[in-house]
């Protein structure tokens, strides 16, 4: 049996244009990118095998070579560059949710105090650049315009209790659904 397999040589993500609100500033000189809006100012170092063109309030990347790892990296570099306009422009937030016994939240300065059932409170350091605000001791909301940096800080803070799927408690994120686990049955 014969297949015939139409080769698409340009990334589906890569080829799509991102809209650049009017109150955004883009300065690229090869190989450095940097975005300014109303929330900061970021900057990423693209590859010299991208070209970035800024046309009518667009701005479109496109690989100057078709070869594998340049097709490979044209719709990572898109999403980086989309990802920092959205974030100097709207900015990125992220909801956890404490759930368990005794869990709570508090920020001190540059300092996210978290008691979680240890015998000591978890002290972890807040990065310059994201804002943490705590509601009722159970939510915090972490808001930035880096993407990539509020992800990992979120990821960290989970990392101390993920949730469990017997009891459900933990660290979730706003909306996660946890897959409940029956437990042990007694004797009959």
């Amino acid at each position: 049996m014969l297949y015939l397999v139409k080769k698409n040589n340009m990334s589906r993500i890569g080829k799509l244009p991102i809209k650049i609100p009017a109150d955004l500033v883009i300065e690229y000189k090869s190989p450095n990118l940097k975005v300014k809006g109303k929330f900061g100012e970021l900057a990423e170092i693209i590859p010299d095998s991208m070209d970035i063109i800024q046309k009518d309030g667009f701005l479109t990347i496109s690989p100057k070579f078709k070869n594998r790892t340049t097709l490979a990296l044209h719709g990572l570099y898109r999403s980086l560059i989309n990802n920092m306009v959205i974030g100097v422009s709207q900015q990125f937030k992220i909801v956890l949710i404490l759930k368990g016994v005794g869990y709570r939240a508090s920020v001190n300065n540059q300092t996210l105090s978290l008691n979680l059932g240890y015998s000591h409170s978890v002290e972890l350091t807040i990065p310059k650049n994201i804002k943490i605000v705590v509601i009722k001791n159970t939510t915090i909301e972490l808001e930035s315009s880096n993407k990539q940096e509020l992800g990992l800080f979120a990821s960290t803070i989970r990392a101390w209790r993920p949730p469990e799927p017997y009891k459900g408690k933990g660290i979730l994120y706003f909306g996660e659904i946890i897959k409940r686990k029956a437990g042990k049955s007694g004797k009959k």
